[in-house]
């Protein structure tokens, strides 16, 4: 039986009981990787999670903590060293959108968004990256999103925390590519997920792309997982675009 790609290595997916999290925590799974899977309340989401990916031949764990706690986001990494030596992939999915026009969103509202992709971002990087350092081998992948690059009404605090994610990406591909890890930032468009009543109605596309339809959880999925294998070794600090190509204009 030959060996899968990503055999031995380990990934820890944030958000990943759900939507485009589950299904990159899926597809990392079929490539070899054992899988912690992260969710904030929903225990019986993330335990589906590892049961499909025990069934699939592979091994997983789920951790329930919000990656804006730094204490929960150490004891999270730690239980994926525990259950399997290390922690090889990051996979910064965890977000929050949220629909609230700027004169009548509050602070807390504002920084509640900022603070899951920023901080959490922050948390889970600096407990991850020294793993990395002590292998030479590393990736780490954020998610980003259509709305920050063409603005969205009603979603300052979205655009605001995925701009940022940007520059995180980019200082990190630099900083750490000395130590084999690369840092890259998948940018879906519109796609179609299961959303919360929180994140409020989708908003109305202006320009529709040539592929004129929604994406699917797997198509960004598998630009993560690309990015995450050895021959994506030579690509760092770059914003993938998966948006039917929406940025080649349209009707």
């Amino acid at each position: 039986m030959s060996k899968k790609p990503l055999e031995g290595k380990v990934a820890l997916v944030t958000g990943s009981a759900r939507n485009i999290g589950r299904a990159i925590a899926l597809q990392l799974a079929e490539q070899g990787a054992k899988i912690v899977v992260n969710a904030v309340t929903d225990q019986a989401a993330a335990d589906a999670v590892v049961a499909e990916i025990k069934g699939m031949g592979s091994d997983a764990i789920a951790h329930l903590t919000d990656v804006t706690d730094a204490k929960g986001v150490k004891a999270m990494v730690d239980a994926g060293v525990k259950a399997f030596g290390s922690v090889d992939i990051l996979i910064l999915n965890a977000s929050s959108r949220g629909q609230v026009p700027f004169l009548q969103m509050t602070h807390e509202q504002y920084r509640r968004v900022i603070d899951i992709s920023l901080d959490g971002a922050f948390f889970c990087a600096q407990a991850c990256l020294p793993l990395m350092q002590a292998k030479n081998w590393g990736r780490i992948v954020t998610l980003g999103g259509i709305s920050w690059h063409i603005g969205t009404s009603t979603r300052v605090h979205n655009l605001v925390s995925k701009s940022g994610l940007a520059g995180f990406t980019r200082g990190l591909a630099v900083e750490f590519a000395p130590d084999g890890v690369t840092v890259n930032c998948v940018s879906p468009g519109f796609i179609d997920t299961v959303r919360p009543e929180s994140a409020g109605a989708r908003p109305t596309l202006k320009v529709h792309p040539p592929i004129d339809r929604m994406g699917t959880s797997d198509e960004i999925a598998s630009m993560v997982r690309y990015l995450c294998l050895p021959e994506a070794a030579y690509i760092t600090g770059q914003i993938m675009h998966v948006n039917g190509g929406m940025y080649l204009g349209g009707s």
